[in-house]
């Protein structure tokens, strides 16, 4: 069975990540299929909004660390920067449901989505520092905007998991439920969209973000070039090779 599966009716598009048994890590043969099923729904005319979900137990624990040490995104066409700038430009209503862990790209894919549900036992977290890396998905830009820069630079330098209550209250979140509920309800929300007049939906939410909408695309070739340099450094390195050999990383000499 597919890691991704993709399912589309009455107007809904849903992609699921389907790999539990790795917590619904992220491989880049995944990512190409969800940069597949994007651009698709985009072009179809019968999708009125695409659904993000995971289970009920964990949403996604970001990338596959060893298939992304053996095929790291080398080139902006990487099935990485195609999912990332497919959704961020994807021009329907994006919703998500999350439950459990959302690490790493499982939390700044968000930024992108219209509207977010979670399981009250969601814990966010984006540990690009940690990793000797920086943000990416336009989250050096999002995450600010959103959070303020306190909480942002509190998020993002010290990469901590912050739970379902401060999503909510930072308003990455929509609304906190049951975990065995986040689904349904994301479910329920896209049928209400899916009946109200397409080109409403679509100009609506383009006037929303027209005023930043280059500048996104722009924040993310930059930290994508920037991510890129990163991973070759020593301090990137150190990272992996401690999470491979599961010790605490030393950073004293990078």
């Amino acid at each position: 069975m597919s890691d991704i599966l993709v399912h589309t009716e009455d107007g809904v598009a849903t992609l699921s990540f389907n790999r539990l048994e790795r917590k619904n890590s992220i491989t880049s043969a995944m990512y190409a299929a969800m940069a597949d099923a994007v651009e698709q729904a985009a072009a179809d005319a019968t999708v009125r909004v695409l659904v993000i979900q995971g289970h009920e137990t964990v949403f996604s624990a970001g990338n596959d660390i060893g298939d992304f040490l053996n095929q790291p995104p080398a080139t902006a066409d990487a099935p990485v920067f195609r999912f990332l700038r497919g959704i961020a430009s994807f021009p329907k209503p994006v919703i998500a449901a999350v439950s459990g862990p959302a690490v790493g790209i499982g939390t700044t894919l968000l930024f992108h989505c219209d509207l977010v549900y979670a399981g009250d036992n969601a814990a966010f977290s984006m540990p690009f520092v940690n990793l000797g890396l920086c943000p990416e998905a336009a989250s050096s830009l999002l995450v600010p905007q959103m959070f303020g820069y306190h909480r942002a630079a509190e998020a993002l330098l010290l990469g901590e998991p912050f739970m379902a209550e401060a999503a909510l209250e930072a308003g990455l979140v929509n609304r906190v439920l049951p975990p065995t509920e986040a689904n349904g309800y994301a479910q329920a929300q896209a049928r209400k969209l899916a009946a109200k007049p397409l080109s409403a939906l679509i100009e609506t939410k383009r006037l929303m973000k027209q005023g930043q909408a280059t500048r996104v695309l722009e924040q993310m070739a930059e930290e994508g070039a920037s991510f890129g340099r990163m991973l070759r450094e020593p301090a990137a390195r150190e990272a992996f090779t401690a999470f491979m050999e599961k010790r605490k990383p030393d950073f004293s000499k990078v």
